[in-house]
């Protein structure tokens, strides 16, 4: 079977906790690569981490808030500035295209970013969705910020099923989202107390029971978090950690 490799470009909650970078995976295949979430401090760390933008095919984004696809106006302004000749296609709730127009001009005003790249906008179904042959996904609504547009996803790529919370509190919708994933990737922002729109260890571990999957990856934690990871019996993500899924 073929091998797909994880990397971790940023794990943190909204704030750098821990001096993290904001959320952002990198996935490769022997077909493709393509990045889940690309928050605001990601780019840098796709620098640090060597990896060619120019490679990247999709960008997947599971919802609009600043740490999750902040940092996709300046991927898209060095590939204008590279001279991009490659497709790229983004992948998100409905509005992106619109998103991107307003950031590019509040962030470079009089540029001419979008136009001098060849961009496909595809906006989540309640279906399948096919985004290459070796790439597709289905994206299931979940419980944050109601104007953020807030999914989880499910992905099948290369023969492995990749499965992302998004930001949400808890949902029976993750049960579905994680069925027999081979990775299932996880917020867990805080260790205890509950915070509107965003899971806790103590809640997500009575919940697990209910759920099936092959490994899990905890993301998006915050500094409580950090503290107690010795207390955590799952997988933390960790900047710069690599998996073969």
């Amino acid at each position: 079977m073929e091998t797909v490799e994880l990397t971790v470009i940023g794990c943190s909650d909204a704030f750098g906790s821990g001096g993290r970078r904001n959320t952002c995976f990198h996935i490769k295949t022997p077909s493709t690569q393509f990045l889940i979430d690309c928050g605001a401090s990601a780019f840098p760390g796709l620098k640090e981490l060597n990896i060619d933008t120019e490679e990247i095919s999709t960008i997947i984004i599971s919802h609009f808030h600043g740490d999750h696809y902040g940092g996709l106006p300046f991927l898209l302004l060095e590939a204008a500035r590279n001279l991009r000749k490659k497709p790229l296609t983004i992948v998100s709730p409905p509005g992106c295209r619109e998103n991107m127009h307003q950031l590019l001009a509040l962030l470079y005003p009089g540029s001419n970013i979008m136009e001098e790249l060849d961009l496909n906008f595809l906006e989540f179904t309640d279906e399948e969705m096919v985004i290459r042959d070796d790439l597709k996904l289905i994206a299931k609504p979940v419980i944050h910020s109601e104007a953020s547009l807030p999914h989880g996803i499910r992905i099948h790529t290369s023969g492995k099923i990749i499965s992302y919370s998004g930001d949400t509190a808890w949902t029976e919708n993750l049960i579905a989202l994680s069925e027999n994933a081979d990775l299932f990737i996880c917020e867990c922002t805080f260790f205890t107390g509950k915070v509107k729109g965003h899971l806790n260890y103590t809640e997500l571990a009575r919940q697990l029971p209910k759920m099936n999957f092959r490994n899990i990856l905890l993301t998006h934690l915050d500094k409580q978090m950090l503290k107690n990871r010795h207390k955590i019996a799952h997988a933390c993500a960790e900047d710069g950690m690599k998996i073969l899924i």
